[in-house]
């Protein structure tokens, strides 16, 4: 279920000032297209949404890119309630809101008033409040010292993916997403390639086919994909669901 069908229930606030201040948003009570596949569950929470008017475009990142911005904090109103991917939240863990990020992306989120920095997981879309670029779970709040005064200016740093952190933050190798494609057939004749790729043109909505000219054996070949998986796993468990015989994976 999209997270629209139920905002127009919510009002947001937001408290400052006090000791046991908190920002209130609203936070899904029921996950967003979830399935018990995980495959299907990453596909599910990076399509677009709508909450308050606004439209929000999940986006692939890369470890690296890092962005600044306003942190805020959610906890005990929403513990123990299903997160945007299909969790229950915990307000223990160690685990944030974002608006556009992958499920799963791991970050390195720094207090920019304090220096302390902590490492959280995405899995929940959100604050849906202007300027806020995340919102931490108590515990994380609590390590970068922001409870009190419920929001803090904060860098967030892309480090890993699928709950990983990747080799260039100094930890093991991990899967890095990026973007998969398969190859569903092959053909000697351009027009028999291009009908093929027209028949799969959009399928479920989000994979898309594409012709690549190519050569073997000093003819000319024209390679059919299906584009637009966000990682090998994706890729892997829509071939083992597909009827496409003999096709494999590439990487785009």
């Amino acid at each position: 279920m999209y997270i629209k069908t139920i905002i127009l229930l919510i009002t947001l606030y937001i408290f400052s000032g006090c000791s046991s201040k908190q920002e209130y948003v609203y936070r899904s009570t029921k996950a967003t297209g979830v399935v018990n596949n995980s495959i299907n569950m990453h596909r599910a929470t990076m399509k677009p949404y709508t909450v308050l008017g606004k439209r929000y475009y999940p986006t692939m990142v890369s470890i690296g890119d890092s962005f600044s911005g306003v942190a805020s904090w959610y906890g005990p109103n929403f513990h123990n309630k299903l997160t945007s991917n299909g969790e229950y939240y915990n307000m223990h863990a160690m685990t944030a809101a974002h608006k556009t990020l992958p499920m799963n992306t791991m970050l390195r989120v720094t207090n920019l008033e304090n220096g302390r920095n902590i490492v959280v997981r995405v899995n929940d879309r959100g604050p849906f409040v202007k300027s806020r670029i995340i919102d931490l779970s108590n515990e994380a709040a609590h390590r970068i010292d922001m409870v009190k005064k419920g929001t803090a200016p904060v860098r967030i740093e892309v480090i890993g993916f699928n709950g990983l952190i990747g080799s260039s933050a100094g930890a093991p190798k991990s899967v890095v997403m990026g973007n998969y494609a398969i190859q569903i057939g092959a053909f000697r004749n351009k027009d028999g390639a291009y009908r093929y790729a027209k028949k799969y043109r959009n399928v479920d909505g989000e994979y898309r086919s594409k012709v690549v000219k190519g050569e073997k054996n000093g003819y000319a070949l024209y390679r059919v994909y299906l584009t637009g998986f966000k990682s090998e796993s994706e890729a892997r468990g829509y071939k083992s669901r597909s009827s496409f015989k003999g096709s494999f994976i590439v990487r785009e």
